[in-house]
Formats: C-alpha cells, sequence, structure tokens
C-alpha cells in the first residue's frame, strides 16, 4: 500500500510516500480502506519527535480517519462495506489501517469521508473537555482561543448545541467569518486590541466561566485573568509552541481552576464513556448540529504540503489528506 512515512524524528522535511507492507490483521479490530485522514497539529510534533507519545521507527502519522471496512475479525457491530470514521493514534496516512473497538463509529450515508475524518479527534476532544471537565452549564459564558482551528470550530459548535455564550479569539477577518458561521456570538480579534481588553469588552466586563486554551503561550494567563468566580481553564494544548507558566496566586484569589485535557488518554482509559460520546457526537453530526468544516484536501502524495500547511497556522477547520 501507499502511506506517508516518518523513518526519524526530523520533521516534516523527513517524511516520504512510499510503497509499505499492508498493517497485519488484529483480531477485534477492523481494517479499513482509507479515503480521509485529517491533519493535526498533534501530527506536526509527533514527526519531530516533540510530542508526549513517541511511535517506533517507522511509523505512518495520522490520528484519524473514515472510510470503509474491509475486515472486521470479531469487531462486533461493524462488517465490510460499512462506512466508519475512527482515531487511530497514528497510521492513518495510508491507503489501508486498523482501526480498535470503542474508537470507530458508524458514518452516515449522507456525511462526506473528509467531513468523517475530520470528527473523531476535534470533536471528541471538544465535546469531552466541554462536558466531562469543565461541565459547561446553558447560559454560561465559553471564551475559544484559536477558535479557528480544527478543535476551536468543534468547541464553538458544542458550546452552542449545550446553550452557552461563546467568544471566540481569532486573528484575522477569514477565521472571525469562520467562528461566527460556526455560531459565535461575540469576536475578538486579537491582532487588532489586546485580548483582556476584547474579552472585556465582549462580556461588559464580566469576563468568561470558562476557558477552551489549544494556544498556550501569553495567552493562558491572559485568559486565566479573565475568568469570573469559579472560572475553569481548559488545558487542551500548545499550538503556539510555549508551554506557560501560570502563577497559582491566580487560582487562590479568583477561585478558578485549570483543568487538564488529554482526549486520547480518555479514550484508552474509559472506552466505554468516550464510545458513548462518540455516538452523542455522530447523532449531532448526523441531524446538522454540528458541521465539520474542511478547508482543503491534499491527495496522499501532497500530505507533506498538507501538513505544513497545518504546521504554519493557515488552517482554519481542518485539513483532510485523501490516500
Amino acid at each position: 500500500m501507499r502511506a506517508l512515512i516518518c523513518d526519524e524524528y526530523g520533521g516534516i522535511d523527513a517524511l516520504r510516500v512510499a510503497e509499505m507492507p499492508d498493517p497485519a490483521p488484529i483480531p477485534g479490530t477492523a481494517m479499513v480502506a482509507v479515503r480521509a485522514a485529517a491533519v493535526n497539529f498533534a501530527d506536526v510534533l509527533v514527526v519531530a519527535g516533540q510530542y508526549q507519545a513517541k511511535p517506533e521507527l517507522p511509523f505512518v502519522p495520522g490520528g484519524e480517519l473514515a472510510g470503509v471496512v474491509e475486515s472486521a475479525d470479531g469487531l462486533e457491530g461493524f462488517g465490510p462495506g460499512d462506512r466508519v470514521c475512527g482515531f487511530t493514534g497514528f497510521g492513518a496516512m495510508a491507503e489501508r489501517a486498523v482501526a480498535y473497538p470503542g474508537s470507530i463509529i458508524h458514518l452516515p450515508d449522507h456525511v462526506s469521508f473528509e467531513a468523517g475524518a475530520a470528527i473523531p479527534v476535534a470533536y471528541g476532544t471538544s465535546y469531552h473537555a466541554l462536558v466531562d471537565r469543565a461541565r459547561l452549564e446553558e447560559g454560561e459564558t465559553l471564551l475559544v482561543l484559536g477558535a479557528a482551528g480544527g478543535v476551536g470550530i468543534a468547541a464553538v459548535q458544542i458550546a452552542k448545541a449545550m446553550g452557552a455564550t461563546v467568544v471566540a479569539a481569532v486573528s484575522s477577518e477569514d477565521k472571525a467569518a469562520a467562528t461566527m458561521e460556526a455560531g459565535a456570538d461575540e469576536i475578538v480579534r486579537y491582532d487588532q486590541i489586546p485580548l483582556r481588553d476584547g474579552i472585556a469588552a465582549a462580556t461588559g466586563g464580566e469576563g468568561v466561566d470558562v476557558v477552551y486554551d489549544p494556544v498556550g503561550g501569553t495567552a493562558t494567563e491572559l485568559a486565566l485573568r479573565s475568568t469570573k468566580w469559579n472560572g475553569r481553564l481548559l488545558v487542551i494544548g500548545f499550538a503556539s509552541g510555549e508551554i506557560p507558566s501560570i502563577p497559582l496566586n491566580l487560582s487562590l484569589v479568583k477561585g478558578n481552576s485549570v483543568i487538564g485535557v488529554f482526549w486520547g488518554r480518555f479514550n484508552m482509559e474509559e472506552p466505554e464513556r468516550s464510545a458513548a460520546n462518540n455516538q452523542v457526537i455522530m447523532d449531532w453530526v448526523a441531524d446538522g448540529t454540528l458541521r465539520p468544516l474542511v478547508q482543503k484536501t491534499y491527495p496522499l502524495e501532497e500530505a507533506v504540503d498538507a501538513l505544513r500547511w497545518v504546521a504554519d497556522r493557515n488552517a482554519i477547520g481542518r485539513v483532510v489528506v485523501t490516500p
């Protein structure tokens, strides 16, 4: 099969597209013919050896896919010909990949493979963050940093489905338009106004109940300072490349909480709860409540360009590779 291959932790430029053996069938799993694989910022970190998980070399990048089941030996509820999407961890940017129980779900016929590939990680992470970790309530105000990215758009849509007011922080007019289309109530253009001033203006000076932070860097402390009493900061990731150091006196004087969100670990530790979350997400996708945004698609031969587009922070919504 053709695949994007990482032979060494040398970053995007060290990747190559070539033939490699099909993955070996594993009892209790599904072999999926991959039709689309979404690119995550984490993939950029993985191939550079900068992620918390380091797969054994050589490996195929890509953690989420959509495709058609070729075989499902002992995997209850799935059979050849089923349209599915799911989380693989690694291995998705290839013509075939192995999907594990609890990590895949049936894809409705009217949802494209490209949209399906954009669902598992972004929507899984955001649903787990907002529902399980923050316990976001109807009527609360959510600030989404990096709101035009893959997880950001998902967070905006899920929060609106939960009845929250959403403030989206973005850095350009086209990103503002995308987040408004996703349902954001207020926009903070932090390229035009200091972040805290923008949050204050968007909330009438009251601040926010929950911060969804996949960015890190200097924005984290500024956002934490803008929370209300009993506010919650969700630590999603560090797309800025900088892990912030937060003065803990902020939690003391504001009574707020810093909450870690590691969806991949949750998926492994609590597979039944994760599968239940996935079903809610897919039901919302099926009825149009959630609408995955795919900005660009690339053929497998141009997968390196897809990763570079995401690494350069050009993505609005999701970028997908089609093997």
